[in-house]
């Protein structure tokens, strides 16, 4: 008598059915998920890794959801060494190795993952578990920005509105940052927000600023609402700046800087 496996069963169905299957309780979701990767499939490795990260449908456990990627990033799974990496650089389940996590970033980068090209731009430009290098960071951001990575364009843009690791280029910045925005990132929709505030074109400006506010933090917020009124903007950006800070939560007031410098 043959016996069936679970990843065999899982291959034969069809996406809705796959849907269907996993959006279930998270409980029940991890149970599959478990049994998927006892079998030895990469993906549900990392899935399941990242729901003991999570604590989704399990008992929160980030020591076992490191062991979990480590397994799937044997067999050079892209996703598992990125989040190996990950794991070393914030300290999830073991100590903080900034070298280590390095070295995963660099190796997941070189399969094409653009998080891991991401991460590993972050690490160039802060000098963090290898020299400092802003002509590398800004090589890796535009490596995952071409790859539609939001977070990443952000970055690119900075670094050309910045003039790190790349000659200084406004146009080119403000291109990035119009397709971080595009893509829904609201740092992304802050900077580009800044800079048709800065070339005098309000209307579109407010229209993202609105945007950035919507998807942002109280924090978020309050930069916005700061950002305008330093500006000297026209009413129709006044009154947005107002509607802002009557959103502002007691504790949001005391809000952090402005978010164009930040990731």
């Amino acid at each position: 008598m043959s016996t069936v496996s679970i990843t065999g069963l899982l291959g034969q169905m069809d996406t809705p059915r796959l849907e269907a299957l996993f959006g279930q309780a998270a409980r029940r979701a991890a149970d599959w998920v478990f049994v998927a990767a006892l079998e030895g499939l990469p993906q549900a490795q990392v899935c399941y890794g990242r729901m003991l990260l999570e604590g989704t449908g399990v008992t929160k456990d980030p020591a076992q959801a490191l062991k979990w990627f480590r397994r799937a990033a044997l067999n050079e799974d892209a996703d598992a060494i990125n989040m190996v990496g990950r794991c070393l650089d914030h300290g999830w389940g073991t100590a903080e190795d900034a070298t280590g996590a390095a070295q995963h970033f660099q190796r997941a980068a070189d399969l094409g993952h653009s998080w891991a090209q991401y991460n590993l731009g972050h690490m160039y430009l802060d000098g963090r578990g290898l020299e400092r290098d802003r002509t590398l960071a800004y090589a890796y951001y535009l490596k995952a920005a071409e790859q539609q990575h939001e977070r990443a364009m952000n970055l690119a843009g900075r670094c050309c509105e910045e003039g790190w690791g790349t000659p200084r280029n406004l146009d080119a910045a403000a291109g990035w940052y119009r397709r971080s925005a595009e893509a829904g990132y609201f740092r992304g929709q802050y900077n580009w927000a800044s800079m048709l505030l800065k070339a005098g074109r309000f209307d579109e400006s407010a229209a993202w600023f609105e945007r950035t506010a919507a998807g942002g933090t109280a924090a978020v917020r309050r930069a916005v609402a700061e950002l305008i009124a330093r500006a000297g903007a026209p009413r129709a950006l006044r009154n947005l700046a107002t509607r802002l800070t009557a959103r502002l939560s007691p504790d949001g007031a005391a809000a952090a800087a402005a978010p164009s410098g930040s990731e």
